[in-house]
């Protein structure tokens, strides 16, 4: 089929977003891509695609289990043969899944960084028929390699079992130094970058500057329907914030790096679902979301970098009208000029 037809066929779309027919007629004509796509723009597609219209399959490194996850389960729902590697598989497990990607018909198989750097993975990978390698959320080589995920910083490595297979590396922002930093680590043969404008016509952007942070949050909540995330610095507050949250009868959960994989897993199902209307999270929690009802997310006190605000303020993915909001213990003035 051609890429056209894969699009209507799987994903019952008659016409490609803007950027992505580009970015996928690069990866097929073999050349190192790097795509910047604002969050909702249909990344995954971009490598899944083109992985499709070609023989033999695609290796997809990304950071979370959660996300490996649902793409997995999105791709096998469309009757696309997926699979995933991550932590708690046995080595039994792990040789089959391995096998069934060197002699069966899988065409995603989705891993970890660290999970690259298993001997047995990387020897069965020396095998494999690999047409693609897609590195998901690229800005984690930067955010992370050089801190808690060095492993981030040895993805060459899985170029050199296929030097001729093409890389297609995604992320919703980066900066000038990001770009390069993925480019050098991923060895791009060359410099190739496809970036979409960062403006979403369909989110509202809102500073505000009020005294009292949780009197505030409890307005917009009220005030906005449908799901939403609160984002906070620590992980004590986001079991603080939550109770308090449910103390004024809104629903909601609290989400943080320091809970056991299941928990963070049940927590996040929960939210997906609708059974919980607010996460109160850190910023561990969100990558890969997608949900199409998500109307507000508010930050209690400033990211860390605009990249990062942009990474998260984006998550209210696809719903029609969003209200993203930031409220800050400054005045306003002053917020202003930070922003």
């Amino acid at each position: 089929m051609t890429t056209q037809e894969i699009l209507s066929h799987y994903w019952k779309h008659q016409a490609f977003r803007p950027m992505q027919e580009e970015i996928i007629q690069s990866v097929l004509l073999g050349y190192d891509t790097l795509a910047l796509l604002p969050t909702g723009g249909g990344k995954s597609v971009c490598f899944q695609v083109p992985a499709l219209a070609k023989e033999g399959i695609c290796i997809v490194v990304s950071p979370l289990i959660a996300l490996m996850k649902d793409q997995v389960e999105n791709l096998q729902a469309k009757g696309i043969e997926a699979i995933s590697i991550v932590s708690g598989m046995g080595r039994r497990e792990v040789d089959i899944a391995l096998d069934n990607c060197v002699y069966g018909n899988i065409k995603f198989l989705y891993l970890s960084p660290e999970r690259l750097l298993s001997e047995l993975v990387q020897e069965r990978i020396r095998y494999m028929n690999v047409n693609l390698i897609a590195v998901d959320e690229a800005h984690c080589i930067s955010q992370w390699g050089y801190d808690f995920r060095p492993s981030y910083l040895h993805l060459a490595g899985l170029r050199l079992l296929h030097p001729n297979v093409p890389v297609l590396a995604l992320t919703a922002t980066a900066t000038a130094q990001v770009r390069e930093d993925i480019q050098q680590k991923l060895l791009f043969k060359r410099s190739n970058i496809f970036q979409q404008s960062f403006e979403r016509q369909n989110l509202s952007y809102v500073v505000q500057g009020d005294e009292n942070k949780l009197r505030k949050m409890l307005d917009v909540i009220h005030g906005v329907k449908g799901s939403g995330i609160v984002y906070v610095r620590s992980r004590r507050e986001t079991f603080e914030i939550s109770k308090y949250l449910n103390q004024h009868q809104i629903s909601a959960d609290y989400y943080n790096a320091g809970l056991p994989a299941e928990e963070r897993s049940i927590k996040q199902e929960n939210w997906k679902n609708n059974v919980t209307r607010v996460i109160v999270a850190t910023n561990a929690f969100g990558m890969g979301i997608d949900k199409p009802d998500v109307r507000f997310v508010i930050h209690k006190d400033l990211p860390e970098s605009l990249e990062v605000y942009y990474q998260e303020a984006g998550r209210a993915r696809r719903a029609k009208s969003v209200c993203r909001v930031a409220v800050y213990q400054k005045r306003p003035a002053a917020i202003g000029k930070e922003v």
